[in-house]
């Protein structure tokens, strides 16, 4: 219940029903951007890159479903509609982008920073964008192909810094710096998402 002691209850429950698409819009995006849960039963928008595409349900014949990206939308294909399944096959769309966007960066990094990884892996998380191990494995997780370029670019150098700085101390900071001079607004930016 909202009250408000200038406004009537009356007022309050016209305004919300006049604004309850935007507001359940407006909540649908933060949803996606914490990494809850789909809500089916309104229009759908898919995080890929720091941009928000369209997603459309297409129901089709075939038994087996598959979700598509022409790079202006997202189509799922299905036969029996299933919110596991379509979050399955959106898993696995983040996780081979993950793969074919972020190792290419990781060696450029890598090669500019005079680093080298022992390995990198890549998986579903819910805590961490990413981690280096005592053994200089780079974990990422594949829900970073939600955040923009810059955003993955700092996670990327973060990452790599810990092979030569296994701390958050002075040293590591300045390390990342000098290679993402704009660190501190990637950070910000990047409490706008959650893994």
């Amino acid at each position: 219940m909202i009250k408000s002691p200038k406004v009537t209850q009356q007022k309050i429950e016209q305004l919300l029903l006049k604004k309850s698409s935007w507001i359940n819009n407006a909540r649908e995006k933060i949803q996606q951007k914490k990494g809850k849960p789909l809500d089916f039963s309104s229009d759908l928008e898919i995080y890929f890159m720091g941009e928000v595409y369209p997603l459309t349900l297409v129901r089709y014949n075939k038994k087996r479903a598959h979700l598509d990206f022409d790079g202006e939308a997202f189509r799922l294909f299905y036969h029996t509609y299933d919110e596991k399944l379509f979050q399955k096959h959106l898993d696995r769309f983040y996780k081979t982008e993950a793969q074919k966007h972020i190792i290419p960066h990781v060696e450029f990094w890598a090669k500019k920073m005079c680093l080298s990884p022992a390995d990198i892996r890549f998986r579903k998380t819910k805590r961490q964008w990413g981690s280096c191990s005592g053994k200089n494995i780079l974990s990422f997780n594949t829900m970073m192909m939600k955040l923009p370029h810059d955003v993955i670019q700092y996670i990327i150098v973060h990452e790599l810094a810990h092979i030569k700085h296994k701390h958050h101390q002075k040293a590591f900071w300045q390390l990342v710096e000098h290679y993402v001079p704009d660190y501190r607004a990637q950070v910000t930016e990047l409490k706008n998402y959650m893994t």
